[in-house]
């Protein structure tokens, strides 16, 4: 009852070492953890409802988030989510000092190129998008997305 009613972020852990915080592996395991945070919060009566496209957007954000660390970013290091105020907090940190860029559509001879969306979907998504460097080395990003 008592962890219902915390406003802690939702991190999963996994076997015995509960002191260890969760990353997820893939970036499935990232949208499920978004779920699963909006369920909990409408549970605990913090929210009654939102909007269903929104959560996509989340889901969709995480995901995108999640498989840039991993093909970009040298894997995840930390991630965390949680709901605040209108919208769901993530946190996705990597190894890599390197700013997400957009990438043009096309080569220089004009061809299409494979990739390079996720970077642009997520600042259209998003309400508030932070890139923070890490102490320990990497970076975070950080973005609110609205759930109304």
């Amino acid at each position: 009852m008592r962890d219902r009613d915390t406003t802690q972020p939702v991190v999963e852990q996994r076997g015995r070492d509960t002191g260890r915080r969760y990353r997820p592996c893939r970036p499935a395991d990232a949208r499920a953890a978004v779920e699963r945070a909006v369920t909990e919060c409408r549970g605990a009566g913090r929210r009654a409802s939102c909007d269903a496209g929104a959560v996509s957007d989340a889901v969709l954000v995480a995901s995108e988030l999640t498989t840039n660390a991993i093909l970009h970013g040298g894997g995840i290091t930390d991630f965390q989510v949680d709901v605040v105020g209108p919208g769901v907090r993530l946190s996705v940190c990597d190894r890599s000092h390197d700013l997400p860029v957009a990438v043009p559509s096309t080569d220089d001879r004009g061809r299409r190129r494979l990739g390079g969306r996720g970077w642009p979907i997520v600042c259209r998504l998003a309400r508030e998008v932070r890139v923070a460097d890490l102490p320990s080395g990497g970076k975070c990003i950080t973005v609110v997305v609205p759930l109304s």
